[in-house]
């Protein structure tokens, strides 16, 4: 079964609409690169997968989304779909806390209490975002006083720390040096035996670098979508050629 299933998408914000008739099979345990030009609708569709846009007054979405068969729209509780597909975004956003409590704060708001269990939750989120031995012995230290490569990948370990199937990742590198980069890309591929990523880019080196499928926006629609190594070798739309090439964009 797909992780993510979506047919004639269509989203509105108020008169202006975003995507158009969007369709397409997202697998588990891939990674699943959207790449495009500014504005061509890649984050607002990543958004719909655990319905941030819920929060934009005046959208409007029509068409199937299903997570694992199940409408996106039939679920009741937002708060466990965005457990069960966490999200990273462009830039480092950690919380004014230490590192401990960073990783903490969405185990402890979902029930989590003990001092034991809430210490082996921060280890491993630690481990799983590749970064422990740097902060070891900094748990106490302020997460803002982090590189900002490794407080985008605190951001990660946060995001794992509430046991995701899915973690969204919107252009999580753009705004790091290419070493803090080069992490990031090896804890994605590294990510990908646990989780299903979707991540969009603006950097098409990275999607050929880490992705299994890319899809390609421009104007709201999906102009192509499949295998990554094809798409790049052997574009079956001249616009995607063109947009690859650097023709535009």
């Amino acid at each position: 079964m797909n992780k993510f299933d979506l047919k004639n998408v269509d989203l509105w914000y108020n008169d202006f609409q975003a995507l158009k008739d969007i369709t397409m099979e997202i697998e588990p345990n891939r990674i699943t690169a959207f790449i495009g030009p500014s504005g061509c609708g890649k984050s607002t569709l990543l958004r719909c997968l655990n319905r941030m846009n819920d929060t934009i007054e005046g959208c409007r979405i029509t068409g199937t989304l299903l997570e694992d068969g199940v409408s996106l729209y039939d679920i009741d509780d937002v708060t466990q779909l965005r457990k069960r597909v966490g999200m990273v975004f462009q830039r480092p956003n950690p919380f004014p806390m230490n590192v401990f409590d960073n990783i903490a704060f969405g185990p402890r708001a979902h029930g989590v209490k003990s001092k034991t269990e809430l210490g082996e939750i921060v280890e491993r989120s630690l481990h799983g975002a590749a970064m422990w031995d740097e902060v070891k012995d900094k748990l106490r230290k302020n997460a803002l006083s982090l590189s900002s490569g490794l407080q985008q990948q605190l951001c990660i370990a946060r995001a794992l720390a509430i046991s995701p199937e899915v973690l969204l990742m919107d252009e999580p590198t753009s705004a790091l040096d290419p070493i803090s980069t080069a992490r990031i890309e090896d804890l994605i591929l590294e990510l990908k035996s646990k989780y299903t990523v979707v991540i969009v880019t603006h950097n098409m080196q990275q999607a050929t670098r880490i992705s299994d499928k890319t899809a390609f926006f421009l104007l709201g629609e999906i102009v192509e979508f499949g295998e990554t190594d094809q798409m790049f070798s052997f574009p079956q739309d001249k616009r995607t050629e063109d947009y690859i090439t650097g023709r535009f964009g």
